[in-house]
């Protein structure tokens, strides 16, 4: 069982609630806080098994990020949830073939019941 979470979210104080909720429910979580330092991570060798990923980021957006990773052999299986407050990230979210997708602002069991989806 992989209950390692990757979340990609450029917002410091959501980023932080984040990562401790799901510690706080037993997750092993990794966090970046845009698409270049997640690839960083995963090209260093982290295998998580569901990636939470913001669309709208610095750097590296979240629509970039999912370009790099689809076309990596290695990473193009890593299932991506988009986590967006975008009023259509829905339709992003279907046209980056994205493994899912959660509104911001997050209900807490709809993000427990996202990540077991893919965790456990």
């Amino acid at each position: 069982m992989n209950r390692r979470v990757l979340v990609v979210e450029d917002d410091p104080d959501l980023l932080g609630s984040l990562a401790s909720f799901l510690q706080a429910e037993g997750y092993s979580v990794e966090c970046a806080r845009h698409g270049l330092e997640a690839l960083g991570r995963l090209r260093g060798g982290s295998r998580p098994a569901v990636i939470l990923l913001d669309l709208m980021m610095p750097i590296m957006t979240g629509w970039e990020f999912r370009h790099a990773q689809r076309q990596d052999s290695e990473l193009c299986r890593i299932p991506v949830v988009v986590v967006s407050g975008m009023n259509d990230s829905f339709r992003h979210a279907a046209w980056l073939e994205a493994d899912g997708y959660v509104q911001k602002p997050i209900p807490v069991e709809t993000l427990l019941a996202t990540v077991q989806r893919y965790c456990d």
